[in-house]
């Protein structure tokens, strides 16, 4: 039986600047580190589709979701995108819910994240606005007003 999401998982070209983000400007914590430089893991392989990979990769925990990072040294990855248009085909962002947009927004701006927009109103379930972490991954605000059919 399913019952729930655990985590969104990310890949970065530079873990220690991609935790320190998440972990200083939304306020999760790193509780899990690992590295496998120089130890053959068929598991991984299998899991990751991949051969011969090695990575480091940590698991940052906030109240109610999981964010796992993974920076491989092989197989060397492609650069991604840092202006990927949410129209692409994927995921297209990860959302974190606040209880005060506008001074969220003013605080991830003043630190340096990139917005999409000032926060809007959306006529239904609140106000939302779109920013992009170091790597340019979209995170989205979302602040829900009371009866919002998918609050939390």
């Amino acid at each position: 039986m399913i019952y729930g999401m655990h985590h969104v998982a990310i890949c970065t070209k530079d873990i220690d600047r991609l935790m320190a983000f998440y972990r200083d400007q939304f306020g999760m914590k790193v509780v899990f580190q690992r590295e496998t430089f120089g130890e053959p893991n068929p598991d991984s392989d299998a899991i990751f589709g991949l051969k011969g990979a090695s990575y480091r990769m940590a698991m940052l925990k906030s109240t109610n979701m999981h964010i796992e990072m993974f920076q491989f040294a092989t197989p060397p990855g492609k650069e991604g995108d840092p202006n990927r248009p949410v129209a692409d085909a994927g995921i297209t962002h990860t959302c974190f819910t606040v209880t005060d947009i506008e001074s969220e927004y003013r605080r991830l701006a003043a630190a340096g994240m990139r917005f999409h927009c000032e926060p809007r109103v959306r006529p239904g379930f609140g106000k939302a606005t779109y920013g992009r972490d170091p790597d340019g991954n979209v995170i989205e605000l979302i602040e829900l007003e009371p009866g919002c059919p998918f609050a939390v």
